[in-house]
This record gives structure tokens, sequence and C-alpha cells, in this order.
């Protein structure tokens, strides 16, 4: 055998161990990596698609692993989540979180959605008033009245003017589900979601005035400052100006006292005095004037 061919053979041979017991000091220094298990805990998640308005029933829900972090309001326990109204739509297999849901003893439907200090005012409406159909569940409008000013200029005739501005529609008719297509619903109620003070607005309104429900975006937020529109401005092309504040009555002139005669105090009499002597005694009598008549 060729003696070069067995040279090259033994220092490749050599080579190779050097590499082989290097990667084995490698793979044996290398520190150890261990996975962690994935931990999971149970949580109550819907069973099934639930609406808005619903009761939730021991049906609707299950306990279920959820690995990963918990989400926040997730419960662990049933009983905590049935007999509870629905807020927003919960889908299959979701958690059934606090924030989705009516407190307890609110019930469900549409008062369930109507949040702590709100108010649901109901608002008659047709076909132009409703907006053709358009105002759905989750809509906003701007709400119009139109009527004549009480003590004001008769001659502006019947005045317009925006009352309340982004009002959320909370329910169309008997429909409060929101509709993510906004397909026209024709009805005859809508109700709005206002404060007290704005539904004691919306109530007069609806009684001594004419509504007009005005569709707007509802990612549009700005409340427009507008001075109205008046019939008779409508055809002169000027704009309404505020009526001016009624004068402050004035004041009748108040008479000065009459002078009062000052009277001088009656001057006090001197008595006259007489001395009778006699002998060694001296003595003296007064007399006034008024004595001795």
């Amino acid at each position: 055998m060729n003696k070069r061919f067995l040279g090259v053979l033994a220092f490749a041979t050599i080579v190779a161990t050097i590499a082989s017991l290097l990667l084995y000091r490698l793979l044996i220094n290398r520190p150890p990596t261990t996975r962690a298990a994935m931990s999971s805990i149970q949580i109550v998640l819907a069973a099934r698609d639930i609406e808005i308005g619903t009761v939730l029933k021991e049906e609707d829900v299950k306990l279920a692993d959820w690995p990963g972090a918990v989400p926040i309001g997730a419960s662990s326990n049933v009983q905590d989540v049935t007999g509870r109204g629905v807020m927003t739509p919960i889908y299959a297999k979701e958690p059934v979180i606090e924030s989705r849901l009516a407190p307890k003893g609110a019930g469900g439907g549409l008062a369930a959605m109507i949040p702590q200090g709100m108010r649901a005012a109901a608002v008659r409406v047709n076909e132009v008033v409703g907006v053709a159909g358009f105002v759905v569940p989750g809509m906003h409008v701007d709400v119009l009245i139109s009527g004549n000013r009480p003590g004001g200029d008769a001659s502006l005739g019947t005045l317009s003017k925006t009352l309340l501005q982004n009002i959320e529609v909370l329910s169309a008719g008997q429909d409060f589900k929101k509709d993510a297509e906004g397909k026209p619903i024709a009805v005859q109620v809508v109700n709005l979601l206002v404060t007290p003070e704005q539904a004691e607005m919306l109530s007069l309104a609806a009684s001594q005035t004419q509504i007009q429900l005005i569709l707007r975006n509802p990612l549009d937020r700005e409340v427009s400052k507008t001075p109205g529109a008046a019939l008779r401005n409508l055809f002169s092309g000027e704009k309404i100006k505020d009526a001016p504040a009624s004068p402050a009555p004035r004041a009748r002139p108040v008479a000065p006292p009459a002078p009062v005669a000052l009277v001088d105090p009656p001057k006090k009499e001197q008595p006259f005095t007489m001395e009778i002597i006699q002998g060694t005694k001296k003595s003296e009598m007064k007399f006034t004037s008024g004595e001795g008549k």
C-alpha cells in the first residue's frame, strides 16, 4: 500500500477525532434548555354565540381550560355569570368577562344596556323624522326642534334650532341589536341614550315643538355651534340674531322726604323770688308767672 495514502488517511482520522471531541465537549458544556410547560386554568367560556340582551343560563356557558394569561374580568365560577344580562355580543368559546355583562340584578333586555347615570328617552318618529328608517341601534344623531320662540319676534316666523348633538340611538322599535350593515328599519319609536337633563329637554321639546333627527357619522364627535334658522331669514339671506336681552326695569324716582320744621322748645320761665325779713330772720318765697291768677 502506498505510504503517502496511509499518511493522508492517518491525518484525516486524527483531525476527525479531534473535531468530534471538541463538538462533544461543546454539547456537554451547553446549558440545558428546558421548555416550560404551558400552564392552563379553567375559566368560563361561551358555549354558543350569545346575543345582546340575553340573560345567561347554565347551558349558555361552560368551564374550559384557557392556556396562557387569564383575561381581565374572567370568572372561574359559572354561578358568577348566570342570571346576568349580556351587554355586547359574545361568540362561542370566548371568555365571558365582567365588562360584557350587566350588573347583578339588572336583568336583561334594553334596561341592562343603559349605562349608570344615563337614561333611555323614547321619541316618536315617522319616515321623515326617522331619516327614512336609517336611525338604527348604534347610530348617532342630532336632535333639531322647530317652533315659535315664546316672547320672541313674531315676524321671524318659525324657528329651527339644534337642541342636542351626538346622541346615540339605543333601540329602534323593539330591536336593540346593533346592525353592522345599517339596514333601514321602519319604526314608530326610537330610544335615545341621554342624560337626565337632556331627557327633560327632550320631553318638553316633544310636547311643544316638532322634532327632527339628523343622522351623523358615529366617529364625528365634534359639537357644532349654530345660530339656528328663521323662516324670514330663509328669504332674506340674513343670519338669525339672538334676541336682545330685555332691559331691566327702571326704578321709579323716589321723592325726597318733606322737610320737617324744627320747633324750638319752650323757654323755661324763671321764677320770681321775694325776700322777707322779719327782725333777725330772713326768708325767700318764689313765685311763677301763673301763680296767684
